[in-house]
């Protein structure tokens, strides 16, 4: 059993029709779905099922099953709802919170090319996020980043999504700038994220097509977090 991550090539789309594989107390399990499960610093969609009666059912959240990584569940309210296997769905994602999260994903990925250091952590939201970086002095600067971070997304930048062939996935794994998290593999494959010119990353998130998509940031704060702790958040302006 598999739910196919129809997320990674068609991040856009917010409805799709599909089938129930498998109900339990993590949620509903799906033959494919658009809804992004938690991973990688960004949130699972929420949103909502439509059962064949038209009765809709809210997505409360979205995870990949932790022994089943192929598996992902639709996490919804209200523990009277009654969905059985090989029932006929239609999804709808919050289209307007997806699109938040794609914008800042991909604003982050700009972020981790300017900082030459490893990332510890990493967290998006559809306002705000940031990243962790394992520096061991205060050598950034909230303007310079800023300014950098606009210049980059005023570039209009193409932003390209695909999958690397098992012959690739070891090479991909040693491209990822994240500690202690080994990129998301499925079926022997990586998918990886280009910001053309700028940076190379394996990935599973959802992210823009265009870096100008983005809009306007603000490097909100940096921290010290630890010894070699560095937290840098930015915002939307």
């Amino acid at each position: 059993m598999q739910t196919r991550p129809l997320f990674e090539h068609a991040p856009y789309e917010t409805t799709f029709s599909a089938t129930a594989l498998e109900v339990s107390d993590l949620g509903v399990a799906l033959d494919q779905t658009l809804f992004y499960p938690t991973g990688g610093g960004q949130p699972g969609d929420t949103g909502s099922l439509t059962m064949p009666d038209g009765t809709t059912v809210r997505v409360m959240g979205t995870l990949r099953d932790p022994l089943r990584r192929s598996v992902i569940w639709h996490q919804v309210e209200g523990s009277e709802i009654r969905f059985s296997s090989g029932m006929a769905l239609r999804g709808d994602i919050d289209a307007a919170r997806r699109h938040q999260h794609m914008r800042m994903h991909t604003c982050l990925h700009l972020l981790c090319s300017m900082v030459a250091a490893p990332v510890t952590g990493c967290s998006i939201g559809h306002e705000k996020g940031r990243l962790d970086f394992d520096l061991p002095e205060m050598t950034l600067d909230k303007a310079v980043i800023t300014a950098k971070l606009n210049e980059l997304v005023e570039a209009g930048l193409e932003v390209r999504s695909y999958r690397t062939t098992v012959a690739q996935t070891e090479a991909a794994l040693q491209m990822s700038r994240t500690q202690g998290a080994a990129p998301p593999t499925l079926n022997g494959e990586v998918q990886m994220i280009e910001i053309v010119g700028v940076d190379v990353q394996p990935c599973g998130g959802t992210h823009v097509r265009n870096t100008r998509e983005i809009g306007r940031v603000v490097c909100e704060k940096i921290e010290k977090k630890s010894a070699h702790n560095r937290r840098v958040s930015v915002r939307f302006a």
